[in-house]
Parts: structure tokens; C-alpha cells; sequence
């Protein structure tokens, strides 16, 4: 008995996955989705709070992406609707399982319900004093992690979107390779590393980091902190808002969509095409 699924084989299972997503319950697919962006958010503040007093960009960023697959090692282990995941549906769609309009009203309730799900842990993690840490050293971070993303341009931030979700979609497929917990949590950990070191841009992870951000702002001693460990000034800080939110998601998810569709989906569909023909047949 083989102990992993072969690429054609992983191919199939994620039509079929494609498939299953796009027929799921409404409300499900609403409580799916708000607990995958709460995973995706444990996995953010717990990789803030571990690489925030790092000075070593390169060193924390390591640190940082040893923690985050968490998000996802959770969402595959024990369920959720991803967004970035669900781009994959796509590749039911090319093969004519899935009507388009399917998958859009699959990625649109995940997208929002991933960003309640995030948000609410942005504001409880806020809430419960966690950002206090380091005499308020960690809400300062919260606040300067968030001012990189809204500043990032939109150029910048749609070729990250497209790089991080080759990354996550490649490591969503590594997962499908293995039979056994540990393989996927191996698959999944290695390709989610790399995306985090890398810096590149997650849709759903901002949506934690941005609204944690925005609560940090509201507190004068991270905003304190803030100026006095990284030179961050109030003026800078009123790019904080649901505007600057607004304009970094939008490139970064239509990057996110590019590198999953096309980058992924549609390259790994063309390149497997034949056989599903020949199967169907």
C-alpha cells in the first residue's frame, strides 16, 4: 500500500474537495469560515508575541514562521473554510464539476466570515491585555507591523498576495499527499515557513493584523511605546483606519486569488488535464 497520494491522485481528491466546498449548507460554510480566520488569527498574535522583541529581522521572521503554520496545520486537521485554500475550488471549475458561480458565492461568505473570525480575535486578544507585554512593548509591534501593511503600494502588495498564495495553495497540496496526521503537518509546516520569512501578504492574516493594529492605536501607552521604540509618530498612526484596511486587502486579495487560480489551480490542472480526460472517459 502506497504511504502517500501521488500528484494526479492529489489532483483528484482536490476537484472532489472543490466540489464538496462549493454544495456545503450556507450557515456551515459561515461557521467554517469564522473559525478558520480565528485560526489563521491564533497563529498571527501568537507569532507577534514570540518574534517582537527580536531586533533581528531575519531571525524573528524564522521564529515567527515556526509558529504561524498553526493556522493552517488546525484548519486542515479539524476544519475550516479558507479563502485562500477555497481559490482552489477553481480548479473544479476548470474541469466542469463546479459552475463559476458556485465558487464565487463559496469565496465571498468565506472571505467575510474569515474576517469576523479574525477581527474577533484581533479585539479579544486586545481586549485581554496581551498587547501589555513588554511594558506595552508588544502593542507597539501590533501597531508598527499594521502601518507596514497599510503603507505597503498596491504594486508591492499584489505580487506578495500572488507569491504567499502559491505558497499556502503548494502546502494545502503537500498536505493532500500524506496519509497520516504527522505527514500533513510536516507538508503543511515547511511551504508556510517559507511564506512567513519571506514577508509575503495574506489576505486573511491581515485581518487580523491590521484590526489589531487599529486597537493598539487606541491605547496611548502602545502608541507611547511605539514613538519611543520605533520612531512612529501620530500622524503616522492616522493611516490606521478602515480606509488604509480597505486598501491594502483589495491588491493583496486579488493577489492572493491570482496565485491560487492561476499560478496553482489552473497550471497544475493544465499540466494534469490529460488524465482527467481519459479518466472521465
Amino acid at each position: 500500500m502506497e504511504q502517500f497520494n501521488t500528484p494526479a491522485q492529489i489532483i483528484d481528491n482536490n476537484i472532489q474537495n472543490g466540489i464538496n466546498k462549493a454544495n456545503l449548507p450556507k450557515l456551515k460554510m459561515i461557521l467554517l469560515g469564522i473559525i478558520a480566520g480565528m485560526f489563521i488569527a491564533f497563529g498571527g498574535e501568537a507569532s507577534s508575541l514570540a518574534m517582537h522583541g527580536i531586533k533581528d529581522v531575519g531571525l524573528a521572521r524564522t521564529v515567527a514562521g515556526a509558529i504561524f503554520p498553526c493556522g493552517l496545520m488546525l484548519i486542515v486537521l479539524v476544519g475550516g473554510e479558507l479563502f485562500t485554500g477555497n481559490c482552489l475550488i477553481s480548479m473544479a471549475v476548470f474541469s466542469k464539476k463546479v459552475p463559476c458561480y458556485k465558487m464565487l458565492s463559496n469565496l465571498v461568505i468565506v472571505y467575510f466570515s474569515n474576517m469576523l473570525g479574525a477581527a474577533f480575535v484581533a479585539f479579544c486578544v486586545y481586549f485581554c491585555g496581551q498587547f501589555d507585554y513588554s511594558n506595552g512593548g508588544l502593542g507597539a509591534f501590533t501597531i508598527k507591523v499594521a502601518l507596514g501593511k497599510v503603507n505597503l503600494s498596491p504594486e508591492k502588495a499584489f505580487v506578495s498576495g500572488i507569491l504567499c498564495n502559491i505558497l499556502v495553495c503548494l502546502a494545502i497540496f503537500m498536505a493532500g499527499s500524506a496519509k497520516d496526521v504527522a505527514g500533513k503537518i510536516l507538508a503543511i509546516f515547511f511551504p508556510i515557513w517559507v511564506f512567513v520569512i519571506s514577508g509575503f501578504e495574506h489576505c486573511v492574516a491581515n485581518m487580523f493584523y491590521i484590526p489589531a493594529g487599529i486597537f493598539a492605536a487606541q491605547n496611548d501607552t502602545y502608541v507611547a511605546q511605539a514613538q519611543e521604540l520605533y520612531g512612529i509618530t501620530p500622524e503616522q498612526i492616522e493611516s490606521l483606519s478602515l480606509s488604509g484596511f480597505a486598501q491594502n486587502l483589495f491588491p493583496v486579495t486579488i493577489g492572493n486569488i491570482a496565485g491560487g487560480m492561476i499560478f496553482v489551480g489552473l497550471v497544475f490542472f493544465l499540466i494534469h488535464k490529460s488524465k482527467l480526460v481519459n479518466k472521465q472517459k
